[in-house]
């Protein structure tokens, strides 16, 4: 199967939103290449490199986003994807720096991008306990730790991303045992899975797309949790009957604005609302939004670009 790379020159700070833009179109992986993570790493006097190419570490402003995308649906996309960019750079004049966006494509052969893209993934530790581990490589935990694994090439979800692993943090901190946990916009089903894993006695997970509900439930079979994870294909939670004490949406801000009154409709009295994929020029929205229909913020967390949020109901 033959794929088209797309690729697209931005910088550090906007990189992760022109990588969200582009999960929206593919489910073959999107990679961040910025120099600014190698020399990070380098400081941190906790990691070790036995060899390092010197020019790994020459401080580049331009960071190169990539994307693939099956050849016969490339042009449709790319244009989708041109335009999802024009506004994105609308949005975030005076806010965020973007640099050129300037789009460059190759062709390539898939099954050589998936191998070496498989080859990238390695086990994350999130918070605590919670360790997230590609379902292709062996792990042995350590005593404490909970494994989540992942099929990871199907659908959004990786525990990469900051505003997953935000909220894989704050549901280690505030879901206790016995909890009924919901999830809006279930991607992978990475955080209603860990959830189960924590304690939760079951997650009921929706999204408006079927590739990730069909990836959750393939996932939750993957872990040995699917009598305790029920994955539903629509937008909100329809079914009056289904609460829970604690409830999780890792969607856009926008968004989280738009249904403040009904993604906190299932949650029980005294439950906790987790929210992410929040930039900052819309932080004071969602808090707002969120705060003016009677939730009390509890916590709020950073990491590079993105707001992760924790109400109480």
């Amino acid at each position: 199967m033959k794929f088209i790379e797309l690729t697209a020159h931005t910088t550090t700070e906007g990189s992760e939103l022109v990588a969200d833009i582009f999960w929206n179109y593919t489910n073959y992986g999107v990679t961040v290449c910025d120099v600014n993570d190698i020399i990070a790493l380098q400081r941190d006097k906790s990691t070790f490199w036995d060899y390092m190419d010197d020019d790994l570490t020459q401080k580049r402003e331009d960071v190169l986003v990539k994307c693939y995308l099956p050849l016969d649906i490339a042009e449709e996309n790319i244009r989708s994807i041109r335009a999802d960019l024009e506004l994105l750079k609308e949005r975030s004049e005076g806010f965020v720096p973007l640099g050129s966006l300037e789009l460059t494509r190759r062709e390539i052969e898939g099954d050589d991008w998936i191998d070496v893209w498989k080859k990238h993934f390695r086990p994350l530790h999130i918070g605590e306990s919670v360790v997230v581990c590609p379902e292709w490589i062996k792990y042995d935990p350590a005593p404490g730790e909970i494994v989540v694994l992942l099929d990871s090439n199907m659908a959004f979800g990786t525990g990469e991303h900051e505003t997953t692993s935000m909220c894989l943090e704050l549901l280690q901190k505030y879901l206790k045992a016995g909890d009924t946990m919901i999830d809006v916009g279930c991607g992978s089903g990475i955080l209603g899975i860990a959830g189960v894993k924590l304690g939760a006695k079951f997650a009921y997970l929706t999204d408006i797309d079927y590739v990730a509900v069909t990836s959750a439930t393939h996932n939750a079979q993957l872990n040995g949790v699917a009598d305790r994870v029920k994955t539903d294909l629509s937008d909100l939670l329809e079914k009056a009957e289904v609460r829970g004490e604690i409830m999780t949406a890792n969607i856009t801000a926008d968004i989280l604005c738009r249904l403040s009154e009904s993604i906190p409709a299932n949650l029980k009295e005294g439950g906790t609302l987790i929210l992410s994929g929040i930039i900052e020029p819309k932080l004071g929205q969602v808090v707002s939004a969120y705060e003016g229909i009677g939730l009390k913020l509890l916590e709020q967390k950073k990491k590079g670009e993105w707001y992760a949020l924790a109400f109480r109901k």
